[in-house]
């Protein structure tokens, strides 16, 4: 079964109760079927939004059954190269290595409450699918 590529906006509001887009982020975790994956440079980004103490949370979820993509190094000249397309939006370097990500990977679902994943084509020119799509700010 395809993964669904995680961004930071959906686990930041997983893990924070006053996020306006809590109840969304638990609804859709546990309506999800499909395995998540996303990568350091997404989670670092969640980390330095959550306090200290919530981010030990978020690590234990993680871990158990989040997978984690190792492969972000390989994808630096294609993130750079997304960052210089999307310049305008601006495309961040957590939103462009997912967008890689996807690509190296395959994938055609992200869930974000970024507006712009509706912009970002792959390298291909294929749109990805927004699945967290209710609320997106």
């Amino acid at each position: 079964m395809p993964s669904i590529a995680v961004d930071a906006g959906p686990l930041v509001a997983l893990f924070d109760n006053s996020d306006r887009y809590h109840a969304d982020a638990i609804a859709f975790v546990q309506a999800t079927e499909r395995p998540l994956v996303t990568n350091f440079v997404v989670l670092a980004e969640v980390a330095a939004l959550l306090p200290s103490r919530v981010q030990i949370d978020l690590l234990n979820w993680v871990l158990g059954g989040v997978e984690i993509d190792e492969n972000t190094a390989i994808d630096i000249p294609r993130i750079v190269e997304i960052m210089q397309k999307y310049a305008d939006l601006p495309a961040d370097f957590a939103d462009a290595s997912l967008v890689a990500l996807c690509e190296r990977r395959g994938i055609e679902r992200v869930a974000s409450l970024d507006r712009h994943f509706d912009v970002y084509r792959t390298s291909a020119r294929k749109r990805l699918k927004n699945v967290f799509a209710a609320g997106r700010a």
